[in-house]
């Protein structure tokens, strides 16, 4: 893990097309802005894990190494 310090207005790239801003910190809390090509999908970790536990089980691998869903 990476830890890195950064103040308000500052940002991280992540690649080349990936940058985090810092957009406030106050009250407990760090408001980050997000700016990525379309199909980098970004969201909350807590919506991403909610959306895998909904999520059909896996099949299984085919001969291809492609999972069914």
């Amino acid at each position: 893990m990476l830890i890195l310090s950064r103040k308000r207005g500052q940002s991280i790239m992540i690649g080349d097309e990936v940058e985090v801003h810092v957009v406030d910190i106050g009250g407990g809390k760090v408001r980050l802005g997000i700016t990525s090509p379309s199909w980098i999908a970004v969201q909350q970790r807590e919506r991403y894990e909610a959306r895998r536990r909904d999520r059909p089980q896996h099949v299984g691998a085919g001969a291809d190494g492609i999972w069914a869903k």
